[in-house]
C-alpha cells in the first residue's frame, strides 16, 4: 500500500469523523463536497444509508461521486448503492433505472448480477398482493430468469430461483381466484377456462390440485361426466394424498362415478402425457 493511498483513506476517516461530531453536536454543516475526496464522500454515503431511514438522504452523497469523479472505482461503486439506496426506499422506478445504467455502462463487472438482481426486484417486492396488475408479475419473471439464466453460479441466481417459482406461484393465484369467482356464480364455462389454464400453464405451482378438484366441480355441474371423471384420475394419480383428491373421489362416487380417464378430452390428453410421465 502507497503512502498516498494511507493518506487519502486517513484524511477520508478523519472527515467522516468530523461529519459525526457534527451531527452529533447539533450542527448542521458539513464539509463542502467538492474539496472531499471521492473515497470521504462515498464514506458519507454509506453513514447516511445506515443512519437514516430514507435512502434517498444517501443518494445526493452516491451521486456526487458520480459527478466530481466520473471515471474513478468509487463512482462504479457509488452507482450500483445509489440503485440500492432507491430500493430501500421503495422507489423501484428509479432503482430501476439506476441499476439499468449501471448494467449498460458496466456489463463486464461483478456487480452486474447484482444489479441485475436488483432490477428483478424493483419489479418482484411489488407482486405481493394477488390482486395487484399481473403485468407486474410478468415483467419480474422475465428479470428474474435473466438473473438466473446469465449469472447461474452466483448467490443472486440462487436466490431469484426460488422468487421466481414464487412468483409463478402468484400467477396460478390470480387464475384460481377469478375461476373460484365465476364458481360460485355458476358460469361454469368461464371458472373451467381459469382452471384449465393452471393445469395446462402452471402445472408445477400448488395450486393444481385444487385446479383439478374444481374441474370435476364445474364438468358435474355441465353434466360432463368423462371431463369430470377425467380430472379424477389425473388428481388420484398425482396428488392422491391430498384432500383435494379425497372431495373429489366422494363427489364421483357419490353420483356413482369414479376416478377414470374417459373420453378424449383436453384433460385425456394430459392425463395421456401423465401416464408417459411427460406431465409434472
Amino acid at each position: 500500500m502507497s503512502r498516498g493511498g494511507t493518506a487519502a483513506r486517513l484524511a477520508g476517516g478523519l472527515v467522516l469523523a468530523v461529519f459525526l461530531a457534527a451531527c452529533a453536536g447539533g450542527g448542521n454543516k458539513e464539509p463542502a463536497l467538492d474539496t472531499l475526496d471521492a473515497e470521504a464522500i462515498y464514506k458519507l454515503g454509506e453513514y447516511q444509508l445506515e443512519a437514516s431511514r430514507k435512502g434517498e438522504d444517501a443518494v445526493k452523497y452516491f451521486a456526487e461521486v458520480e459527478r466530481l469523479y466520473p471515471y474513478s472505482e468509487w463512482a462504479k461503486r457509488a452507482l450500483i448503492m445509489q440503485a440500492f439506496a432507491y430500493h430501500k426506499d421503495r422507489d423501484y422506478e428509479n432503482s430501476r433505472a439506476t441499476a439499468q445504467r449501471y448494467i449498460d455502462t458496466y456489463p463486464a463487472e461483478e456487480d452486474a448480477a447484482y444489479a441485475k438482481y436488483l432490477l428483478a426486484l424493483s419489479y418482484y417486492d411489488q407482486i405481493d398482493e394477488v390482486g395487484r396488475d399481473q403485468g407486474l408479475t410478468y415483467q419480474a419473471l422475465q428479470a428474474l430468469r435473466a438473473v438466473i439464466e446469465e449469472y447461474p453460479d452466483t448467490e443472486y441466481a440462487r436466490s431469484a430461483i426460488l422468487k421466481f417459482d414464487l412468483a409463478f406461484d402468484h400467477l396460478a393465484a390470480k387464475e384460481m381466484e377469478i375461476g373460484r369467482y365465476y364458481l360460485k356464480r355458476k358460469n361454469f364455462a368461464a371458472a373451467i377456462n381459469r382452471f384449465r389454464v393452471v393445469v395446462e400453464n402452471y402445472q408445477t405451482t400448488s395450486h393444481t390440485p385444487e385446479a383439478l378438484h374444481r374441474l370435476v366441480e364445474a364438468y358435474l355441474s355441465l353434466g360432463l361426466t368423462d371431463e369430470a371423471q377425467t380430472a379424477g384420475a389425473i388428481l388420484g394419480h398425482n396428488f392422491q394424498s391430498t384432500v383435494w383428491y379425497e372431495d373429489s373421489y366422494r363427489l364421483l362416487t357419490s353420483r356413482g362415478l369414479e376416478p377414470k380417464a374417459r373420453g378424449d378430452s383436453w384433460l385425456a390428453k394430459v392425463y395421456r402425457q401423465v401416464i408417459r410421465g411427460e406431465w409434472l
